[in-house]
């Protein structure tokens, strides 16, 4: 699913908008350019809310530095040509920094005396010395000379993962931490990977408890940025910070029981 906003509307529209004015101002211009090559049609290219266009979502600034016409008919098409949308966004993720050749996500099981406040985006350790805490690939072996953080996404009873630099890169393109996940993983899957080890993780908050939580967070002076009921970054770092607190395993991942001890 691609979107249905007209692009051309999206665009003025949030280069009225006082909020990021600086980023979607540009994009019109880009836009226009786009419209001189014969590559954006103002009545009839649609896409998602914020004017990003095709399989890979890019703003039309970002075509113009990273399009690729990867099926040869002369034009980079991104909503309806594969081959121009995959190696579009290869180049564009390679710009953004990624390192050809190095892994991205790789599961791995954790010891039982591991210090889970370490686990995070926050914490960053190579992987010789995550492997000397005891940190092990589920398959294969760690890349000890890479700096990596170990990820719970579900606390830790759920799948661990280790992230290396590269799974940075992805945050440059959505800074949805699930989104991020998500993409790092079916990637893995892609390249022959096996399927995760989903363990047995505590039923997760649902969207109204998850909004209690975080009012109880803030009203401690934790920063979770808006009350929105959803599991976000600053909400996983103030759980993680209040569990340590309470004496709870810290694994970000907030429960029914962490809520009612709060």
């Amino acid at each position: 699913y691609q979107g249905d906003f007209n692009t051309l509307n999206a665009l003025v529209t949030l280069a009225h908008d006082c909020r990021r004015p600086e980023l979607f101002r540009p994009q019109v211009f880009s836009a226009l350019e786009l419209f001189e090559r014969g590559d954006f049609d103002p009545a009839r290219t649609t896409g998602a809310w914020a004017g990003e266009i095709g399989m890979v979502q890019m703003l039309p600034e970002d075509i113009l530095t990273n399009g690729v016409d990867g099926d040869g008919d002369g034009r980079v098409t991104l909503k309806t040509s594969a081959p121009d949308a995959l190696l579009s966004g290869a180049r564009m993720l390679s710009g953004l920094g990624w390192r050809a050749g190095e892994p991205w996500l790789q599961e791995v099981e954790l010891p039982g005396d591991l210090d889970l406040y370490l686990t995070g985006l926050e914490t960053v350790k190579s992987g010789a010395e995550w492997a000397g805490l005891g940190v092990r690939a589920r398959s294969g072996t760690l890349t000890e000379t890479l700096d990596a953080s170990i990820l719970l996404p579900e606390g830790k009873d759920g799948p661990a993962f280790i992230a290396y630099p590269n799974f940075r890169v992805y945050f440059e393109w959505n800074q949805s931490f699930t989104y991020v996940l998500t993409a790092a993983y079916f990637a893995n899957r892609l390249a022959g990977g096996q399927i995760y080890d989903a363990g047995a993780p505590e039923p997760g908050l649902t969207a109204a408890q998850m909004q209690e939580l975080q009012r109880k967070l803030a009203a401690r002076g934790y920063d979770v940025g808006k009350i929105d009921g959803i599991l976000g970054a600053g909400t996983r770092a103030a759980v993680r910070d209040v569990q340590r607190e309470l004496g709870l395993p810290a694994d970000a991942w907030p429960t029914a029981a962490l809520l009612q001890q709060l």
